[in-house]
């Protein structure tokens, strides 16, 4: 055996492996959208924990096993990620919700239908209350350099199509009159509350609030609660109804 050729091939063989493994471990431009999607969930993770003033790019790209030049090719700034991962928290949010409230349904399904579609897109990212609240809270302080785009972009729209299903109700006799100004709040405080509560609930209870059972079994509290808060009888009384 060449042992001289051995060693030369052996060495290769390790070169490349070490930089295989540093590759995947710090992410490639070359698979952009896996890298692209590995910052953005990180960084959910980091800002809902820390919100934007405490957040840090180097935990998110540690996070995500990128080196920070690789995010910032693809984010110029902290400020700029910070506003994709809030059109990644809105934008799933109108993709959930406008399905539901595009079907062809009576006013009594359709806003079940999007109340249940709400609540399900929370609790399968239970972060994003917490992202969604800290940015209230800065532009409460005056810190407001996405509200704007945000509101005008997913705000708005979804509050209007929710409005003309209220007014849709009222119309046909399904619903009593409410003001969706009020409503409309008041509905989605309901669904999202028990997410951002659910440190609380569990030192209270000393059980899981988001276990598969308890979270079901308040998927169907809400439901029941948004009902019979909306719904008219025959009779033209409340009437609640599980769904």
């Amino acid at each position: 055996m060449d042992l001289s050729r051995f060693c030369y091939n052996l060495t290769n063989q390790l070169i490349n492996r070490v930089k295989t493994i540093a590759k995947s471990r710090l992410g490639s431009r070359g698979r952009p959208e896996q890298s692209r999607a590995a910052i953005l969930q990180a960084a959910v993770h980091e800002f809902a924990q820390e919100g934007v003033a405490g957040a840090r790019t180097d935990a998110i790209a540690r996070a995500a096993r990128v080196n920070k030049a690789l995010l910032y090719y693809y984010f110029k700034d902290k400020e700029a990620l910070y506003g994709a991962v809030l059109d990644q928290v809105f934008g799933g949010l109108i993709a959930s919700t406008g399905e539901a409230l595009s079907r062809d349904l009576p006013p009594r399904q359709k806003i079940i239908a999007y109340a249940g579609a709400h609540f399900d897109y929370v609790a399968s990212h239970p972060l994003y209350p917490r992202i969604v609240q800290g940015e209230m809270m800065g532009a409460g302080r005056g810190r407001a350099n996405h509200l704007e785009r945000i509101v005008k972009k997913y705000f708005r729209p979804l509050f209007g199509r929710v409005a003309e299903v209220l007014r849709e109700g009222h119309a046909s006799g399904d619903f009593r009159a409410v003001d969706p100004l009020h409503f409309v709040p008041s509905m989605i405080a309901v669904i999202v509350f028990y997410f951002t509560s659910a440190p609380v609930t569990r030192l209270m209870t000393g059980k899981d609030p988001m276990s598969k059972e308890r979270i079901a079994a308040r998927r169907a509290a809400v439901l029941d609660f948004i009902s019979a808060a909306l719904f008219r009888r025959a009779d033209g009384k409340h009437r609640g109804a599980r769904k």
